[in-house]
């Protein structure tokens, strides 16, 4: 088991690591809208925060050793389910033609208070 790490992506904010990677697989934890050279949450529509939680996703995959386009499962947690609509969009652009297996769901509160969080199992390149 190796423990990723990168300065590309919001540190972890709590006890765990961005990512792990284990038996050919990384399992990376939830990624939102956070800058991660200021720490700052954005303040922004769902689909702003769903393409920064996207952008932060895709700099773990890549420290990892992995990609988007290597996705196998993603999670997204929402604040609204009303915001599907929005979150989807940005999520079919940033994974084109590639689908992975997917949840969607409803949270009472996330992470600093954010509107999408998103976490994602991929295979290695």
């Amino acid at each position: 088991m190796k423990l990723i790490s990168t300065d590309a992506a919001p540190a972890a904010i709590g006890p765990y690591s961005q990512a792990v990677v284990a038996n050919g697989m990384v399992f990376c934890s939830g990624q939102i809208a956070m800058d991660p050279e200021t720490g700052t949450v954005l303040d922004g529509d769902v689909a702003a925060q769903t393409r920064l939680a996207l952008r932060n996703l895709a700099a773990v995959l890549e420290a990892a050793g992995s990609s988007l386009g290597s996705v196998v499962k993603t999670s997204v947690f929402l604040k609204d389910m009303d915001s599907f609509a929005a979150m989807n969009t940005v999520y079919a652009e940033a994974f084109g033609d590639h689908r992975p297996a997917r949840a969607a769901v409803e949270a009472a509160r996330l992470p600093k208070d954010v509107d999408v969080e998103i976490e994602a199992i991929a295979l290695l390149d």
